[in-house]
């Protein structure tokens, strides 16, 4: 009998902490460059990926219990046999990714534009590694994503051409299926279309995309993206009694947009959409969706970041963030926080060191494809770098090592120990956003002398502008920061830890806004070095990579 009250006891204490339980989550859950999220429930556990285009490698992997805290353990495109996106513009590559688990397999479908088009690749283990791609040639179009029925049904939707390839007007779409051979990854059966234009063709729809299909309370779900990913983004719903179709449009839609509040409104989130709805660890819906944080008007460089937003469900339809007109920045859930160790953070304000003693972060990205013939790692001197000849400004692989510019306000810092041989010879930090938008703070040599030098890129001429240079004596270590300040960018550099020189203060940064810029991604801090075009046996080494993030939204 004690043991009964006793155990009785314990249930009850259990059951009112779980009512108490409360989470604030901070958005962007995932901030800066990690756009269209994909997300799947695997028991308590959550795995999301992210685009990234013609970066390497590709496809992050990440883990969470709380869908707070995530931890990167992965990448599905890590090696070069399975693909490389060489001779691709910045912002083409890896369109897309859905993620979803099966009978103890994990999925990724993807698209690969401008090449062989939409494949999928499967792991037992959602940190890899992941199989070789299968691809898909009868899926033509982007967004491919799966869903599995029951009976062993399985079907893949996507985004594809207008009926008989003939648009109506600019945007116009269609969301396609096929049954799915899951077994043999293969379609099978007819192609049929689900959604012609979107949710009301009569209005000109543009760009329905991002199709995923879910089941709830005997009604299968289509959401999708539509208007496009700028400021006329948005999320639409659509349901059927069969996963095929007909589907029917949700009368209110859309279910998420940001389109319609004062673009002058005091810190905006814009451009919201590609969403993905998961229940949660409360047994309540949730989306996981990309957006933006502007600095001014349409301009950010931290590019389409993931955000969250609680789903309410009305009529069996749901509506992402039901209780308020603009998305938050932070939300209050009822339920426990799970923080993972060794974790860097992803999201509010933060600091951390990288170092290079024996591992990258696999957050770093290379541009293209891994060549490791080209660098080393060493507790001694880090990061080394061989100079190559190729530029950020080539669509092959330079020497870059680049991270994500997570914050409108913060900096990126490191030691480098290097000295130039010629005037070609330049080693330093960047701030990238594409081939033709970038600013390059480099120790280099200029008539004879140790230089800093500030270099902005002159778009589509392949070169580049030195726009500020200063001499520096012999110096076996030098330091290099830029500092992010909403439009601006700020460079410095110091002869002694922390005794920072301003080189050039106030610089445009919305020549890497995406709004200028253009393209899909945002930008990266990186470590670079090149001969521009020549070759040498010269060495850069980067000691560390400090990242500092302070955005005044936070400090509410």
């Amino acid at each position: 009998m004690y043991l009964l009250k006793k155990a009785f006891i314990a249930i009850i204490l259990l059951t009112a902490n779980l009512l108490h339980a409360q989470i604030t989550i901070k958005n962007p859950v995932l901030a800066g460059f990690y756009p269209d999220p994909s997300v799947t429930r695997v028991g308590d556990d959550f795995y999301l990926v992210n685009s990234t285009f013609s970066y390497f490698p590709g496809i992050p992997v990440f883990h969470s219990k709380d869908l707070k805290n995530w931890k990167q353990i992965g990448n599905v495109i890590d090696r070069p046999s399975q693909m490389n996106f060489i001779g691709d513009g910045v912002s083409r590559g890896l369109f897309a990714p859905s993620i979803i688990h099966h009978n103890g397999t994990y999925y990724v479908t993807c698209t690969l534009i401008d090449r062989k088009g939409n494949f999928v690749v499967t792991a037992k283990d959602p940190s890899g590694p992941w199989s070789n791609p299968t691809w898909l040639p009868e899926v033509k179009g982007i967004d491919p994503s799966l869903f599995f029925d029951t009976e062993n049904k399985c079907y893949i939707v996507y985004n594809s051409d207008p009926p008989n390839c003939k648009a109506l007007y600019s945007g116009h779409r269609t969301l396609r299926a096929y049954e799915f051979d899951y077994q043999n990854l293969k379609v099978v059966g007819e192609e049929k279309i689900l959604v012609n234009g979107g949710v009301d063709i009569t209005k000109n729809p543009e760009w329905i995309e991002g199709p995923h299909i879910f089941k709830r309370n005997g009604w299968y779900y289509l959401c999708a993206a539509e208007g496009g990913t700028s400021v006329n983004h948005s999320q639409v719903i659509l349901r059927s009694k069969s996963p095929m179709g007909p589907y029917i449009s949700y009368e209110n839609n859309p279910i998420l947009t940001q389109r319609h509040l004062d673009p002058n409104r005091k810190n905006p989130i814009t451009s919201a959409g590609h969403a993905e709805l998961v229940e949660g660890p409360d047994g309540k819906t949730y989306a996981l969706f990309l957006a933006v944080r502007p600095y001014e008007g349409d301009y950010y460089n931290t590019g389409r970041e993931t955000f969250i937003a609680p789903v309410a469900w009305k009529n069996d339809w749901p509506i992402i963030n039901a209780d308020q007109n603009e998305i938050q920045y932070s939300y209050q859930f009822g339920f426990k926080e799970f923080k993972q160790k060794n974790t860097p953070p992803q999201s509010g304000n933060f600091t951390y060191r990288t170092t290079f003693e024996k591992s990258l972060d696999p957050a770093l990205l290379f541009l293209r494809t891994l060549d490791t013939t080209w660098f080393k790692l060493s507790k001694k001197d880090g990061l080394s770098i061989k100079l190559k000849p190729e530029t950020c400004m080539d669509n092959g692989q330079p020497a870059f090592v680049g991270k994500r510019q997570q914050h409108l306000f913060g900096s990126v810092s490191t030691e480098l120990s290097f000295n130039a041989n010629k005037e070609n010879e330049q080693a330093g930090l960047l701030i990238f956003q594409n081939e033709d938008h970038f600013y390059f703070l480099s120790k280099s040599v200029a008539k004879g002398k140790n230089v800093i030098q500030l270099h902005a890129s002159k778009p589509k001429t392949k070169t580049t502008n030195l726009i500020e240079q200063v001499s520096i004596p012999n110096a076996e270590k030098i330091y290099l920061k830029i500092e992010a300040k909403g439009k601006y960018y700020s460079f410095y550099y110091a002869l002694k830890p922390n005794e920072w020189q301003l080189l050039k203060a106030n610089v445009d940064a919305k020549l890497l806004s995406t709004n200028v810029a253009g393209g899909f991604v945002g930008s990266l801090y990186a470590m670079y070095a090149t001969t521009n075009g020549e070759k040498t046996k010269n060495t850069a080494h980067f000691k560390w990579l400090d990242y500092a993030g302070n955005d005044p939204i936070y400090h509410r």
